[in-house]
């Protein structure tokens, strides 16, 4: 399936593999630095804007090393992005440490 992405960020890149045999690829933060103190949620912009066909959702999910070793995970988890949705992507992270 072809989903069309417009980056909103000519500085960041799109969303890639990190590797050949994953089953997601990985978004990228559009903002500037921040500290998401303990306890605490941001939402976070990706720079990007989607077009989901009809019928069909993209959902956003935590890495495991960084949900593990650092607390980081998405709040809303998984965050669903729908076909009618056409804002920028932004993922709502939670600091549990």
């Amino acid at each position: 399936m072809r989903v069309k992405i417009q980056r909103l960020n000519l500085n960041l890149p799109l969303p890639q593999y990190s590797h050949p045999s994953d089953a997601g690829v990985d978004l990228y933060y559009a903002g500037e630095d921040i500290e998401i103190q303990p306890l605490s949620r941001q939402i976070l912009p990706t720079g990007i804007k989607v077009a989901v066909p009809v019928g069909y959702e993209l959902q956003i999910r935590p890495r495991s090393g960084l949900a593990f070793k650092e607390g980081l995970t998405v709040l809303n988890t998984p965050g669903t992005i729908d076909s009618g949705y056409r804002g920028e992507v932004k993922i709502i992270i939670f600091n549990s440490k």
